[in-house]
């Protein structure tokens, strides 16, 4: 009989309950589920917010949260899932840091919290209840690793820092 290892039950409920979040946030986005408004009403709220172009930065988004979600819950290419997620939720903090910290004002503790969960996860690896045991690591190796987290980190900063840089060209076309 194989005993049950408490370390990987956790990463298990870690996985999973990170996961479902992750996707259900990103099928607001892309399908509009749970009363999300759909790729068009991300779109509408990408532009809003700054980001350009919006319609690829609202798929991008609901992408990274979905796909990274259900891949974590599955325990599949956890270094990929966990970049994915961790870098899509950068965005998401950048948006809501002029809010501060707390959540309960707008702030962005909530998007930093999950973007750190998943990349712990994507860092630890899914454990031995999880697809990639299953399948041997296949798409869970060293350079796996290196080359999504490296990849989600580019093109977190590329993202953030356009829309810095066209909130500050807005802001000086109001003055």
């Amino acid at each position: 009989m194989t005993c049950i290892n408490r370390r990987d039950l956790g990463l298990l409920v870690l996985r999973v309950g990170t996961g479902a979040v992750l996707a259900a946030h990103g099928s607001q986005k892309l399908a509009g589920w749970f009363g999300g408004g759909g790729i068009e009403g991300t779109t509408a709220g990408m532009e809003a917010m700054g980001f350009h172009p919006p319609k690829y930065s609202a798929l991008a988004a609901g992408i990274g949260e979905a796909g990274g979600g259900v891949l974590l819950a599955l325990g599949l290419a956890t270094p990929a899932a966990g970049a994915a997620a961790a870098g899509t939720m950068a965005g998401a903090v950048a948006v809501h840091a002029p809010a501060g910290f707390f959540a309960m004002g707008g702030g962005y503790e909530y998007p930093a919290f999950l973007g750190f969960t998943a990349a712990a996860i994507g860092l630890t690896g899914a454990g031995r209840y999880s697809l990639d045991h299953a399948t041997h690591h296949v798409l869970d190796r060293p350079w796996t690793l290196a080359l999504a987290f490296t990849g989600s980190a580019l093109a977190a900063a590329a993202v953030v820092g356009r829309r810095a840089k066209g909130q500050v060209a807005a802001a000086e076309d109001d003055a």
